[in-house]
């Protein structure tokens, strides 16, 4: 009973769960590299859901990492109408998408500082004016690219984990958190530098039917990263070494920002809620992985909503995570 529960102490001690972070990125490399596709879907259908549901009931109960809860209305209210533009393709809306990204993202940062309703109101004015005044909505432009396709995909799983990573490691002064954040870059870099020949198996035909809402960004990564231009129904996307490449990349960056979630579940403690709530999460999500189960198209729209309102509500904490890394930088200059 004590050897147990010091070997369980252990993996809950914070090196402990660094080392574990440590593996589970070489695991989600390593499947990336196998299966690319397949597990990109996997982890987006079965891992996800969860992480959405667990996500919003844990930033609730931190009040979303700002002065008042009544702010979030705005994000709910802009996560709404680029809904509405998903599941209308003919919307006046889907102009917006990049403007309501934008804006929300500018919004999370401003209401960290004030609690006034009118300068709030005219920052968010203000954004989307600027992103109207500089063509953010026009495909494909650069702040399209950046707001619309990127912020709420690779951005958010790729860029924000690493900067969670980094600022728990400053903050703690911890070697091994140091030593996890370099593993979690190399692995986001060795997707580009090493490009095996018929390595991993083959994308299936129902891999690349599901994979049909996800073709953009990596069309899109495609040619920012300078390989050239590729459109969405170019075949070569599910085997051309770049593109293998890119979907790496992707498959990597999704399947650990899950799994780094629920690793880190006796530091954040998003379990500690009540049985009622508990139940329903489960609910909700053994019903979301039936739903993509039954229909991959009907699974993606029924649970958009749910994915766009996570990234909105994490905006505030991302904007502290930085601010955060800022100040222990400035602080470890200081000293030295």
């Amino acid at each position: 009973m004590n050897s147990s529960s010091g070997l369980f102490s252990k993996f809950t001690s914070a090196n402990g769960i660094n080392y574990l972070n440590i593996g589970l990125m070489l695991i989600s490399l390593v499947a990336a590299y196998i299966l690319p596709f397949e597990v990109f879907l996997f982890s987006y259908a079965v891992l996800g859901p969860l992480h959405y549901l667990t996500e919003i009931s844990w930033l609730e109960k931190k009040s979303y990492f700002i002065k008042s809860k009544k702010d979030i209305w705005i994000f709910v209210l802009m996560v709404v109408a680029i809904t509405i533009g998903m599941f209308n393709a003919h919307s006046k809306i889907n102009s917006f998408i990049a403007s309501f990204l934008f804006s929300g993202f500018i919004y999370a940062f401003v209401i960290l500082y004030t609690q006034k309703i009118a300068i709030k109101l005219l920052f968010v004015v203000l954004a989307f004016m600027v992103s109207m005044i500089f063509s953010f909505n026009q495909y494909p432009n650069f702040p399209f690219l950046l707001f619309a396709i990127w912020l709420p995909t690779i951005i958010h799983v790729y860029f924000f984990t690493g900067g969670f990573i980094l600022f728990g490691a400053l903050k703690s002064k911890s070697a091994s958190g140091i030593i996890s954040f370099v593993v979690f870059v190399l692995c986001g870099i060795i997707c580009f530098i090493y490009l095996p020949e018929n390595f991993g198996m083959a994308v299936t035909e129902y891999g690349k039917k599901a994979y049909s809402f996800f073709k953009l960004l990596n069309t899109t990564l495609y040619s920012t990263f300078g390989f050239g231009n590729m459109s969405t129904s170019d075949d070569s996307l599910y085997y051309a070494p770049n593109a293998l490449a890119i979907m790496r990349f992707i498959a990597f960056a999704y399947t650990y920002h899950y799994l780094n979630w629920f690793s880190k579940t006796t530091v954040i403690k998003w379990n500690e809620i009540s049985k009622q709530r508990m139940i329903l999460i489960i609910v909700l999500w053994i019903l979301s992985v039936v739903l993509y189960a039954f229909s991959y198209r009907i699974g993606f729209y029924a649970l958009f909503l749910l994915s766009m309102l996570h990234v909105f509500f994490e905006f505030p904490l991302n904007h502290q995570t930085f601010i955060g890394i800022g100040r222990e930088l400035k602080s470890i200059t200081k000293k030295g």
